[in-house]
Parts: structure tokens; C-alpha cells; sequence
């Protein structure tokens, strides 16, 4: 072997080296394996080229810390038990430990928001299938941050995961996190990602939605005022819009929102230890 080649050879393992440093200081969200939670989950050891791994015939996001791992987010509705990763040509099991999260009851002032009219329920059916379409936007680069910063001050008005009845009426569970603050209070975002989709959803109000890579989407509801569009770049920290009232509502709040997967899941676990409550 020629001194050029060998020269190349190390200058290639020394990127695929710095590579992987560069993956394990990436930290990760805590794990909690529950309905609505995420999975760690090793699937291969540091040396092995990256597998490639899906859960419910989505991709999954895999970085290596230690040893390539699965972050896997899990959704509400999934039954404790064994759960299949499939990882490159074979099945990998993984458990999800049982959940129960509490009840919360709501009254809003517009009947509307309860019983929507046959025209409103199309309406909310087109929504879905959009909002469904961008959270489960999956790109190949990895998030600059698996640990995210509060978008908004303020105190959490409704944790994720609750079993919400509105006037006296049961609906989906809470998937999100919400956060009081008043009306105009800018919202930050989170870590470097791309604006996916914005728009005035029937239940979500004004809506802002940004890819941060490998599967991780964040979604921000009820806001005020819109300030960036769809494909804008975003560092973290930029603002996105305000807090508002918009849409589904007691009051002014932020419905924040963390897909992974697909999968909505927990906020409070990608925040800080100390920003967890």
C-alpha cells in the first residue's frame, strides 16, 4: 500500500472516530419504557457499522453512546408487554412497563369544540392527516440536542398524558405539556430544527410545527401570532411566535408538543433533571 492510500485510510477512520465521539456526547432523553415515553434500547456494539431499526414499521432513531442504541418513542396507546424493534435483517424485543396517568376536567365556553358541526368534522379529519404527515417527518441527520430547553416561561398548567374530559365529555389523552403564560409571551425554540408546517388548526389554533432531525418533531398550539414559515432554519433560542388562546381553550396558554417516531411522547423527558417536575 502506497503512502497516499494509508494517509487516506487513517484520515477516513479518524472522521468515522470523531464521528462517533461527536454521537455519544449527544445526550439522551431519559429513558421512562411506558405508554407515551421513550425507550433506550441497545442494538449493536460501538464497532458495528449503524444499524438501521424500525418500531411499528417506522424508523427509529440510532446514535451511538457507548454502543449504537435505539431511541424509541412509544405511543399512549400501546399495550405493556413486549415490543419488536426490527434491527437490520432480525427482531429485537424491548418491554413497555404499564402507566396510569390522571383524569383532568375541562370546561369550554364553546359548545363547538365538544360537538363539532358535520362540516367542522371535515374538516378536523383534513387536519389530522396533515398533522399526522409532519410529525412523522423523518430525516437522516441527528438532532443537535436530544435534551431540550422549556420554549416558554411559566408554570405547567397540564402534564402530559391525561385522561381530559371536556364538559363532562372523555377525549383523546393529553399529548402534550402545557404551559401558562400571557398572551404575546414569545416562544423559543427548543434546538436548531425546521419549520415543517404552520397553519390555524380547528383544535390546535394557530400552529407551528419543526423537524430537529432523525424523527424528532416538536408542535407548538394556541399561539398568537406566527413568525417564521415553512422551510425557515431555526437556531435555538430563535422565536417562533407568541403564546396566545387560539383554538380548543380555557385561556392563554402553550401546548407544547414532542413527537419521536412518530409517537407523541412526554416533553418533561427531554428536558433538564432540574426542569422536570
Amino acid at each position: 500500500m502506497n503512502k497516499t492510500s494509508n494517509r487516506l485510510r487513517w484520515l477516513v477512520a479518524g472522521a468515522a472516530l470523531g464521528w462517533c465521539a461527536l454521537a455519544a456526547a449527544l445526550p439522551l432523553p431519559t429513558s421512562s419504557s411506558v405508554p407515551g415515553g421513550v425507550a433506550v434500547v441497545p442494538v449493536a456494539a460501538a464497532d458495528s457499522p449503524k444499524p438501521r431499526v424500525s418500531y411499528q414499521g417506522k424508523p427509529v432513531l440510532v446514535v451511538n453512546d457507548g454502543g449504537w442504541k435505539a431511541v424509541v418513542g412509544i405511543p399512549l396507546d400501546a399495550k405493556p408487554g413486549s415490543h419488536l424493534l426490527t434491527v437490520d435483517n432480525h427482531q429485537q424485543a424491548f418491554e413497555v412497563k404499564p402507566k396510569a396517568y390522571a383524569e383532568q376536567r375541562l370546561r369550554v365556553k364553546q359548545q363547538r369544540y365538544v360537538e363539532p358541526s358535520p362540516a367542522e368534522l371535515a374538516r378536523i379529519q383534513d387536519e389530522q392527516k396533515r398533522l399526522r404527515a409532519a410529525l412523522n417527518t423523518f430525516s437522516g441527520e441527528l438532532p443537535s440536542s436530544l435534551r431540550l430547553t422549556l420554549p416558554v416561561d411559566g408554570p405547567r398548567s397540564s402534564s402530559f398524558g391525561l385522561r381530559r374530559f371536556f364538559n363532562d365529555q372523555p377525549r383523546k389523552p393529553h399529548s402534550g405539556m402545557d404551559v401558562a403564560a400571557p398572551t404575546g409571551t414569545p416562544i423559543r425554540a427548543p434546538a436548531d430544527g425546521r419549520v415543517v408546517d404552520v397553519g390555524d388548526y380547528f383544535f390546535n389554533g394557530n400552529t407551528v410545527l419543526l423537524d430537529h432531525g432523525g424523527g424528532l418533531v416538536t408542535l407548538y398550539c394556541h399561539l398568537d401570532r406566527i413568525d417564521v414559515q415553512p422551510g425557515q432554519q431555526l437556531k435555538a433560542g430563535d422565536t417562533l411566535g407568541a403564546v396566545g388562546a387560539t383554538g380548543r381553550v380555557t385561556g392563554p396558554h402553550l401546548h407544547w408538543g414532542v413527537a419521536l417516531n412518530g409517537a407523541m411522547v412526554d416533553p418533561a423527558l427531554f428536558l433538564p433533571d432540574e426542569s422536570v417536575k
